[in-house]
């Protein structure tokens, strides 16, 4: 059993008595808070694995500078490094990502801090946004998601069937200009790789060059998701959809195969998990 499943019982006691459908909760309780004053291994790890046919490889220990803490942030990065290297990233059917000249940076909270219901909240920033290719995002996904690296047991749910659910609360595609992420929870059409993502999604306005707090809350049978404490969008009768466990990702990607050059950069302020206290 994971030491953390003790904590999703803590949570979910807390969170069944602590709110409605209709209530808004008053008073929260900081469970998880990490202002990456250094990289804490009892929070994250590195995930290492090939998504979505992207690009660039995922390294280990901020090889290259793909993932660097200092002056109290966290700095995760694509970066060209002008030569193809080898890549051990493997996605959830054994196959291999080819030799990629861009390397990049990718943490998860996964079997070490998972928590069900409440609110996540991250403090980030991008260092430039809008250039074609770019794809980072803030995230989290179910407990028992099937892919690499699979380290329990009972790691064997395909996205996005319950317990592998996904919920996007900061990603930005850069193909479409400056000045905009969505939000999101990823639909589940019942089959492994089928979700709609477009219904549940909203486009959101904001200037991502400098630090904003994106987060999302499960308030009664609601979704809502956050910037700067504000609502800008709720699925509506969504939570019922999302009752396990999350881990929380932050990562870099790179989306298209068009040439970059240099770094592209997403730098994280803190990241913070809190239970609403009950009444």
């Amino acid at each position: 059993m994971r030491n953390s499943k003790l904590i999703y019982l803590v949570v979910l006691a807390i969170f069944s008595f602590a709110i409605t459908a209709k209530d808004k909760p008053s008073e929260w309780h900081t469970l998880f808070f990490d202002d990456f004053d250094t990289f804490n291994t009892d929070n994250w790890q590195d995930q290492i694995l090939w998504v979505n046919n992207e690009d660039q490889c995922y390294l280990r220990d901020g090889k290259y500078g793909t993932r660097e803490v200092s002056d109290g942030t966290l700095k995760l990065k694509v970066i060209n490094i002008g030569k193809e290297v080898e890549c051990d990233n493997m996605d959830k059917h054994g196959k291999q990502k080819p030799p990629t000249q861009y390397v990049a940076g990718r943490i998860a909270s996964k079997n070490l801090k998972e928590f069900i219901g409440g609110r996540w909240t991250a403090r980030v920033k991008l260092h430039t946004s809008g250039v074609k290719g770019m794809f980072p995002a803030w995230w989290l996904l179910g407990a028992r998601n099937n892919e690499p690296p699979v380290q329990e047991e009972d790691e064997n749910v395909c996205w996005p069937l319950v317990g592998s659910g996904e919920v996007d609360i900061f990603e930005h595609h850069g193909e479409g200009g400056k000045g905009h992420f969505a939000v999101r929870t990823i639909a589940s059409q019942g089959e492994c790789d089928k979700g709609d993502w477009l219904t549940p999604q909203k486009v959101i306005s904001a200037d991502l060059e400098v630090f904003h707090d994106y987060g999302v809350e499960w308030r009664g049978k609601d979704i809502v998701f956050l910037v700067d404490g504000e609502v800008v969008h709720t699925n509506e009768d969504y939570a019922k959809d999302f009752p396990e466990p999350f881990f929380a990702i932050l990562n870099y990607a790179k989306i298209d195969p068009a040439p970059m050059e240099g770094e592209w950069v997403m730098e994280v302020d803190w990241v913070k998990y809190e239970a609403p206290v009950a009444k």
